[in-house]
C-alpha cells in the first residue's frame, strides 16, 4: 500500500537538519566513540559486566535511535508519508482539518515518550498550545502543525509554506 502511495506522490519534501539536531546528534556520536575508547581501561579492573555496560551504553543508544531518522515527507492524494530510515509512517489525510506553518512549534513542549534530539525530535509531546501531539521533526525552526479530527502532528519539511500550500486545504 505504501509503495502505491509513493508512486502517486504529489510532492516530496526533504527533512533538513537544523542546528540543534546537528549539534545534539554530533555530541552523542562523539561521546559514544570517546566512551568506548576511554572506558576500555575498565576492562579487567571493574567487576564483571560493569566495564561492558559502561563501555557500550552510548553506542547502543546511538544504534537504537538511528532507525528513527526522518528522511523526508511525501504528500499523496490520500496521505502524508513520513519517510524514516527503515520504514514509512502514514498519516491519512481523510481527517486532516488544517495545516499551518508555526515556527518553533515544539517550544515549551514536554516530551512524554520519544526522542529529544538523537537524529530526530520524534514521539509524543505535550504543550499548552497544542495539547498532546505527535512530532516527526528535524528542524525546530521550520515546523508545520497539522490538525486532524482527533489529534495534532508536527512536521518540519523543507519549505514549510510550500508544504502547506501543496496540501490544498
Amino acid at each position: 500500500m505504501h509503495q502505491m502511495n509513493e508512486m502517486n506522490a504529489l510532492r516530496t519534501y526533504q527533512a533538513p537538519w537544523g542546528v540543534t539536531l546537528i549539534t545534539t546528534s554530533s555530541v552523542l556520536l562523539v561521546l559514544a566513540v570517546v566512551n568506548v575508547v576511554a572506558s576500555s581501561w575498565l576492562i579487567g579492573k571493574a567487576p564483571w559486566g560493569v566495564a561492558g555496560l559502561v563501555q557500550w551504553t552510548l553506542p547502543v543508544l546511538v544504534l537504537v535511535c538511528l532507525p528513527f531518522v526522518i528522511r523526508g515527507y511525501v504528500i499523496t492524494e490520500d496521505a502524508i508519508l513520513v519517510k524514516r530510515l527503515c520504514w514509512t509512517t502514514r498519516l491519512a489525510r481523510a481527517d486532516l482539518k488544517s495545516a499551518e506553518v508555526v515556527p518553533n512549534a515544539l517550544r515549551k513542549s514536554l516530551r512524554t515518550c520519544g526522542n529529544g534530539g538523537a537524529f530526530s525530535f520524534s514521539g509524543w509531546y505535550w504543550s499548552k498550545s497544542l495539547g498532546h501531539y505527535r512530532a516527526f521533526v528535524t528542524d525546530l525552526k521550520r515546523t508545520v502543525v497539522l490538525r486532524f479530527k482527533n489529534r495534532a502532528v508536527v512536521l518540519s519539511p523543507a519549505r514549510p509554506e510550500d508544504f502547506v500550500r501543496d496540501l490544498n486545504l
